[in-house]
């Protein structure tokens, strides 16, 4: 209908009656709109109503021609080439007319005409720099001349100012338009200040400068009651910052923090968080700042947040006694703040010595005198409070049994706290206390192994996985590579682990297959949990699982049982506590199995390993080899096939004594990349006798079978003459086919 109308509606915009000739006109707009193939039959009609005398005719003859240069490029340089003079003076000859009583709004001649013809320049001098130059005089006209004490005044400077952001225009041009928008954020109309802060945003990728000299009256408007008004104003002051003014802007954001209305605080935190991380010139005023928004309105930071702080603390040695000082002055003051006390008992946890000491001082400090009492007072009080959630008291726990090696002379009042906790109605809590109860008790002798400082964070690392850019995982640690005897080296993590290749590895998670990766000073990354393994408990426990990363068990006679306790997940609980809370009170040898079923799981302390497995197998089929030898100890290795399955392979170690000397608690870790699966049976005895041998069965299920070769490192840990000695290395000389 629109093709068989066209050349009667053409017609029409010639027609004498002025009505009839803009009747035709948006006639013709909605045809162009609707069928953009005969744009081209109306140009040469559009811009013959350009001419017109009669606003009427004039303001819809502006949109059929803005319409026809949006739609067609050959109509756009024709009126480029054709109109843009005419058009100059048309808007000149209305900005400078005198009063029109038919025409006038609020003292504007013809504000309607004032902004099509405006926005019609705009389209014609974008990309066009001699179109621009021709209509910079009359935008600078219009924009001086034109008042702002009402709307319609308001509306053709806005109109104006898109257009000069528009155009190629000079930067003198765009300094008057980023005044006038910087007079709409003093108005006070909400609308005005509001599509103000819109064109400031689109501004600043012009000229940052100009913008600059209206932040304080922007930072205002952060402080405004109109919701709208803040969140977009909170915007632009981000985009505002930079390392000059950093430290400037954000005192003034922090300030407002600690007015603000409670439902603005999450974005305001957020963004402050946002700009410390990214312009912070230090690290001290980094932490400084970090914790003056965790007090103020710590419930609203994100995990991410905190995690990247104690990130940053954990990198910063020289700041350790000045943050845990300062951490420790803030949760006595903000207690109610969750995230600031996560942050404080795990500084104190891993620093509570320095507290108390003073050590570290700065010259910006005052002295404080902290107890041994007063720091177990804070993480005790986060432990009990009945609004701490399960992460932060699975944080304090974890505190404390730090707390009670680094003092010793409150041990026992760090014990009771502990022992409280084996009554508590979360089942992970009942299962931590008693454990830790067990190290503090019973395993004096590995204690401070256990509970050591962390090592430092790779913060680049962290960095570049919170963006998104490698799977998520709290740090990645730089392993140094171990020298073994007899030729064994520890090779590089990356080597060990085939991270050249396109598999990714198995992410931590709190099962026991992965503790004993942890164990083992082995950094898997990250994936989704594998079949069959029980996920883990969230952020309280995967903290235990870091800080629990080293360690070796302490064993007991034999005894043969099938339920094992993972010592970091509640999957061994979930389904029989009674059951869990007996086999830690049972004696039994302390094994780890790498497994990914759930009956793989251990305990480090007490637990149970399962039976071993009977497998059918067609005989061996490959060589044996040394796995391991030092002056000390070797390890051989025989191999078979079960029949039907090329991708496992059976394993029996022979450990054999070399010395004269009895080895006691004898226990043989491995941990293995992800495209391997390995399952650790018991091995006979925990006892190595001198000169003698004990076996061990071992099965592993290669899922890139045929293509990449077994590889494992292993850490063999045990006793002479009471005491404790480690050897560790990497077996890569497995036979090729399995």
């Amino acid at each position: 209908m629109a093709r068989d109308l066209a050349p009667e509606v053409e017609r029409l915009i010639q027609f004498r009656d002025p009505n009839i000739r803009k009747k035709a006109a948006l006639c013709s707009t909605r045809i162009v709109r609707k069928v953009p193939d005969l744009a081209e039959n109306f140009v040469n009609a559009a811009s013959s109503l350009l001419k017109e005398k009669h606003h009427g005719v004039l303001i819809t003859g502006v949109q059929l021609c803005y319409e026809l240069c949006t739609i067609n490029d050959e109509a756009l340089e024709f009126f480029r080439k054709k109109c843009t003079e005419g058009l100059i003076k048309t808007l000149r000859d209305i900005t400078n007319s005198a009063y029109q009583p038919e025409y006038d709004v609020a003292g504007i001649t013809d504000p309607f005409l004032h902004i099509r013809l405006l926005k019609l320049l705009r389209v014609l001098g974008h990309g066009d720099a001699d179109a621009s130059d021709l209509m910079t005089d009359i935008l600078a006209q219009v924009a001086t001349k034109t008042e702002s004490n009402k709307n319609a005044g308001n509306a053709v400077l806005y109109e104006c100012v898109e257009t000069i952001m528009a155009i190629e225009d000079t930067s003198s041009l765009r300094v008057l338009a980023i005044n006038i928008l910087g007079r709409f954020l003093s108005n006070r109309d909400n609308n005005i200040r509001y599509v103000a802060l819109n064109m400031l945003m689109k501004a600043i990728a012009f000229d940052d400068q100009a913008v600059q000299r209206h932040r304080v009256t922007i930072l205002e408007c952060v402080k405004d009651p109109d919701a709208s008004i803040r969140k977009r104003a909170l915007e632009l002051v981000s985009l505002l910052i930079n390392e000059n003014n950093v430290k400037q802007l954000t005192k003034e954001l922090i300030d407002y923090l600690e007015i603000s209305d409670e439902d603005f605080k999450e974005d305001l935190s957020a963004k402050i968080c946002s700009i410390v991380e990214k312009f912070s010139p230090e690290k001290l005023w980094y932490i400084d700042q970090m914790l003056k928004v965790l007090s103020e309105a710590g419930k609203f930071v994100k995990d991410d947040v905190w995690h990247a702080l104690i990130v940053v603390i954990s990198n910063a040695s020289e700041l350790h006694g000045y943050t845990v000082r300062q951490l420790y002055k803030a949760v006595l003051t903000y207690s109610e703040q969750e995230t600031l006390v996560r942050v404080a008992i795990w500084c104190i946890g891993e620093y509570g010595d320095l507290l108390v000491n003073n050590v570290g001082m700065l010259g910006i400090e005052d002295p404080i005198t902290v107890t041994e009492s007063d720091a177990v007072d804070v993480v005790e009080d986060a432990i009990t409070r009945h609004n701490s959630d399960m992460t932060t008291k699975s944080m304090a726990l974890v505190a404390l049994l730090k707390l009670s090696s680094r003092f010793p002379s409150i041990s026992e009042r760090i014990k009771d706290i502990i022992v409280k906790q084996k009554g508590s109605l979360l089942l992970e809590m009942q299962q931590r206390a008693i454990e830790f109860n067990s190290i503090v008790d019973r395993h004096k002798n590995i204690r401070s192994s256990l509970v050591e400082r962390m090592p430092v964070l790779d913060e680049a690392t962290f960095n570049v996985r919170r963006a998104g850019s490698l799977p998520a995982s709290v740090s990645t640690m730089a392993k140094p590579s171990v020298s073994i005897p007899n030729g064994v080296a520890a090779a590089p993590l990356v080597d060990l682990l085939d991270l050249g290749s396109d598999d990714i590895l198995a992410a931590p998670s709190s099962s026991g297959a992965d503790f004993l990766q942890d164990l083992l000073g082995v950094d898997l990354g990250s994936s989704p949990v594998q079949s069959g393994a029980t996920p883990g408990p969230k952020a309280g426990a995967d903290l235990l699982m870091d800080i629990l990363s080293i360690g070796t068990p302490s064993p007991s006679p034999a005894q043969n049982n099938t339920s094992s306790v993972d010592l970091l997940s509640t999957a061994g609980i979930n389904n029989n506590p009674s059951t869990a809370l007996d086999t830690l009170s049972s004696p039994a040898p302390a094994h780890i199995s790498t497994t990914a079923s759930a009956g793989g799981m251990f305990d480090l302390l007490d637990g149970l390993s399962p039976s071993p497995s009977k497998e059918a197998t067609n005989g061996p089929a490959y060589p044996p080899i040394v796995a391991y030898e030092s002056s000390t100890l070797k390890i051989e290795f025989t191999f078979s096939k079960p029949s039907g399955n090329p991708q496992e392979t059976n394993v029996q170690a022979t450990f054999i004594n070399l010395s004269p000397n009895t080895f006691t608690d004898f226990i043989f870790q491995a941990a293995v990349p992800k495209f391997l699966q390995l399952h650790l049976d018991p091995a006979s005895s925990n006892t190595l006798p001198a000169s003698g041998n004990i076996t061990q069965n071992l099965k592993v299920t290669n899922s890139q079978h045929g293509k990449k070769s077994l590889v494992m490192r292993m850490r063999i840990g045990y006793k002479v003459n009471g005491k404790d000695a480690l050897e560790e290395g990497q077996i890569s000389n497995f036979p090729r086919g399995l």
